[in-house]
């Protein structure tokens, strides 16, 4: 079994409880992981006998597109999508952050990690 990360991915999207961040957007970082056996490709070199981290993006991409309210209820997409979408994973992390979210304060983002 191995882990593998897709760290850092970077989106411009609409998610928020305020119907203007929903209207104007804001940038987000994506980070997951999830386990799958590479046995097979650690032997064959093959992208075949893995899971292919471009249409595991893809997968990331496509959930981002769809606004919602939380960023509870985007990991939990994105992580159900990795699932359904690769039956080899046998589990998923996925950390959704919103940067410079509009608390009345100054920080660098708020987060969500959840783990399927």
């Amino acid at each position: 079994m191995a882990t593998i990360a897709i760290n850092d991915m970077r989106f411009y999207a609409h998610h928020g409880c305020f119907e203007q961040e929903r209207a104007i957007g804001t940038h987000f970082r994506v980070d997951l992981e999830f386990v799958t056996d590479t046995s097979r490709a650690e032997v064959s070199d093959n992208i075949a006998d893995t899971v292919n981290y471009l249409e595991v993006y893809q997968v990331v991409k496509r959930e981002m597109e769809i606004p919602s309210h939380l960023l509870e209820h985007v990991a939990r997409r994105i992580g159900e999508g990795v699932k359904q979408n690769f039956s080899s994973v046998d589990s998923v992390n996925v950390k959704v952050s919103k940067l410079n979210p509009p608390l009345g304060g100054q920080m660098v983002s708020v987060s969500v990690e959840i783990t399927l």
